[in-house]
């Protein structure tokens, strides 16, 4: 062995090696580029080079959606968590235990109360990160609480969308969600609320065939890909070459399926305006005071229409 192997060569490597940080560098899943995860955060988690909205985490979501410590989380209601016994590769408990671990929230589905740009609201926040944001029965009980507590605030409520569809570890269970957040939504409607919903990516199955279409207003995030079966499935089923950007929010915005398409920068100030214009109140108001209770007799307001 030579002196330049046994010891420049490891002195040289000394020199160069650097301590890098495994989450340096993320891969964007549109375009495929690297970037850097500290640019990303300034950006809100979108591609600098595509433009493309990636997925957020619930509490950063948050965070961007309501005035600076304007907000408080609400304790959900508690279901069983195995009702159906059920196992495939493991037990669905163990699967329940490993998304609390990694995501460090209950279930898909979170929901808090504040102001956005003033504006007393109820979000509610599909949780990706929580087995990819499927609805079960939890879903369904934190759905309607969050639609309960609107409707006692007199607020908008304001539901961020993203979802792989129904749990099926829980069967006909999670399926009977859609009827059931469906008659919430019902609710807001007859105490003259407005209920928005934010489609962000991806947003598929069960939820865009229930609560996810249903809202007064309907705004999606650009390139959110927004449908109930994948692309690749129908092009299985019809055997047909499906149109440029077909499901993707700009195509069903041509489509008039959507409101609008916002870009996550705007989107509060968005909310805020819409919220605004559909309550007809000044930021701080307190709703009761525009949107009186429906039950009330012998008021002599009548609640704005919501379609």
């Amino acid at each position: 062995m030579s002196w330049l192997t046994k010891y420049v060569r490891p002195k040289i490597r000394g020199l160069l090696k650097r301590d890098v940080p495994d989450n340096l560098w993320t891969n964007c899943p549109s375009c495929h580029q690297m970037v850097l995860v500290k640019e990303l955060r300034r950006t809100l988690n979108v591609c600098p080079h595509c433009g493309f909205h990636m997925k957020v985490p619930a509490a950063e979501r948050f965070e961007w959606t309501f005035d600076a410590g304007s907000y408080t989380r609400i304790e959900l209601p508690k279901v069983a968590a195995d009702p159906l016994g059920f196992r495939d590769q493991k037990r669905y408990t163990d699967r329940l235990k490993d998304a609390r671990a990694k995501s460090g929230l209950d279930e898909s589905l979170v929901v808090a109360h504040g102001r956005i740009t003033g504006y007393p609201a109820v979000v509610a926040i599909m949780a990706y990160e929580f087995m990819a944001g499927t609805m079960g029965t939890a879903l369904g009980e934190a759905f309607v609480a969050a639609a309960r507590l609107a409707i006692l605030q007199r607020s908008p409520l304001v539901i961020f969308t993203a979802s792989g569809g129904a749990r099926m570890q829980e069967g006909i269970l999670s399926l009977m969600q859609m009827p059931r957040t469906t008659v919430a939504v019902q609710m807001l409607k007859d105490a003259g609320l407005p209920y928005i919903v934010v489609l962000t990516d991806p947003t598929t199955g069960g939820v865009s065939a229930s609560f996810a279409m249903l809202g007064d207003v309907q705004i999606a995030e650009p390139k959110a890909l927004i449908g109930f079966a994948g692309p690749r499935v129908i092009e299985d089923t019809v055997r047909e070459k499906l149109p440029e950007g077909f499901q993707r929010s700009e195509y069903l915005l041509e489509h008039g399926m959507l409101d609008m398409v916002v870009e996550r920068k705007n989107l509060r100030e968005t909310l805020g305006r819409v919220i605004g214009l559909l309550t007809a109140a000044p930021p701080g108001d307190v709703f009761t005071e525009t949107l009186p209770d429906p039950e009330e007799p012998g008021s002599e307001e009548t609640p704005l229409p919501v379609n």
